[in-house]
């Protein structure tokens, strides 16, 4: 199964500037060069492929990055290097750039990093123009029923998604599998696995030793502290992060709190929401709001997996799901919430994309209230508001683009 990114990277590869593809451990983002590396060759394209944590190779180009050009078999002819982990380099900003700027008509360079941590500290703006940044976040619900093999149930989804009238004999089962989502999450590994108790130990694997490598290699010294943040804000999945609140619950300094909600941020973990207003005086809400990036980890750290009709938590789950799905359509920096001093609020807000919209998250639509949303639509007339709910299911459901 190929990720819906594949196509954008595929068009990059013409391009003279460098691919780079960042995103969190265990999202697929090795297999997806793998199988750039496959189409190049199907292509005839000479191409090379270095995993980096290969210590022999990290030794050699770092020592000096233009050894890269020997393992290129014809040095007439450009080749594609495919480089896994760049961010062990100890200087990725002027490995590339020298390639670029000396080497791009025989070097096209594809690298991946685990961690945008790296990324974020080496990659200065020397780069401006010599590279595009790519995202692989974790499988979206369409994505988890291609892994799967489910062909059937995702040509479904695709009939109900393209027809605004098409009624689906199979809605229940996509029903199951949406839920399943819900509870486990897009990692690749998870998805594939049937066994549910396989699922749970596959997902404490990747809080407890792949999230340790994040912790670990951004220079975290408590890491106990890290994890008893990352559980409360689990917790909180939807809600205003108030740092103060945290910081006396752990006992901890405010700057020890915002160090590590930007390391689970540009470990790919988690993602803020920023408040949106017009009017300062009256929507005096200034702090983001928190979600995760894969609902499998969030569970994880929760330590819950029971079905979404029996948990205490499934609205919070229902909005990081629509905030997910905004994310992947629109890129997080897109997305807002308003929310007034006095309590008012509406989840999302997206004022500058080509439609702009308002959206307010409920699991039933019985909740759904217009009048509770007056201030926020005389406000904001030009900002189309609508309600996005779970229940009860249906094709529209899947259907809408939220």
């Amino acid at each position: 199964m190929r990720r819906k990114i594949f196509i954008r990277l595929k068009e990059h590869l013409k391009r003279e500037e460098a691919t780079l593809l960042i995103g969190p451990r265990q999202s697929g983002k090795s297999t997806l060069l793998k199988q750039l590396e496959a189409e190049c060759k199907s292509e005839n394209i000479p191409t090379v492929y270095i995993n980096l944590e290969n210590k022999s190779f990290l030794a050699e180009l770092d020592s000096n990055p233009l050894h890269l050009l020997a393992y290129s078999y014809n040095p007439l002819v450009k080749t594609v290097f495919f480089l896994d982990e760049i961010q062990y380099l100890s200087d990725p900003t002027n490995f590339i750039k020298l390639l670029y700027d000396e080497h791009r008509a025989q070097v096209k360079l594809v690298v991946s990093g685990s961690s945008a941590f790296y990324l974020d500290e080496k990659f200065k703006d020397s780069l401006v123009g010599r590279k595009r940044i790519f995202r692989l976040n974790t499988c979206d619900f369409e994505e988890t029923l291609l892994l799967q093999g489910k062909e059937e149930l995702h040509l479904e989804y695709q009939k109900i998604k393209s027809s605004p009238k098409y009624k689906s004999v199979k809605s229940d089962f996509l029903k199951l599998e949406f839920e399943k989502y819900l509870i486990y999450g897009g990692y690749p590994a998870v998805v594939i696995e049937q066994d549910e108790r396989e699922k749970k130990e596959l997902l404490k694997d990747i809080r407890d030793s792949f999230v340790k490598r994040d912790i670990l290699e951004s220079g975290i010294k408590n890491e106990l502290l890290f994890y008893q943040l990352f559980r409360i804000l689990a917790e909180q999945t939807g809600q205003l992060i108030k740092v103060n609140e945290l910081s006396n619950t752990l006992k901890t300094r405010s700057e020890t709190i915002h160090n590590y909600l930007r390391i689970m941020q540009i470990c790919f973990h988690v993602e803020t929401v920023r408040p949106f207003y017009s009017n300062v005086r009256k929507e005096l809400i200034k702090m983001p709001k928190i979600y995760f990036l894969d609902l499998g980890l969030r569970n994880c750290l929760l330590m819950n997996f029971q079905s979404i009709q029996i948990r205490m938590d499934r609205g919070e789950l229902w909005e990081n799901a629509v905030f997910r799905s905004l994310t992947d359509r629109f890129g997080p920096e897109e997305i807002r919430f308003w929310r007034t001093a006095d309590g008012k609020e509406v989840d999302f807000v997206l004022p500058e994309i080509e439609d702009p919209i308002a959206l307010e998250v409920k699991l039933d639509q019985k909740s759904n209230k217009q009048s509770k949303y007056k201030l926020f639509t005389e406000s904001y007339p030009s900002l189309p508001f609508r309600f996005v709910n779970l229940s009860p299911w249906n094709e529209e459901v899947l259907r809408k683009e939220f």
